[in-house]
């Protein structure tokens, strides 16, 4: 399993909380909070622009 460093658990209404990760290796990393054996893992690069579309509301579709 990689170096993950993870940040604290980021919850929404409920228990919906998600962890976000990285490694020293620029991997970055998404997990369940409690599942952080089972992670989505891409570039920082990756992680940074799925963030910044969320932002700018480019999946309120999927809401």
């Amino acid at each position: 399993m990689p170096d993950i460093t993870w940040e604290e658990p980021f919850c929404a209404e409920g228990a919906n909380c998600f962890r976000i990760g990285t490694d020293p290796t620029g991997n970055a990393y998404i997990a369940v909070a409690g599942q952080e054996d089972t992670y989505l893992t891409d570039t920082r690069e990756a992680l940074r622009t799925l963030i910044q579309d969320i932002k700018a509301g480019k999946a309120d579709h999927l809401l």
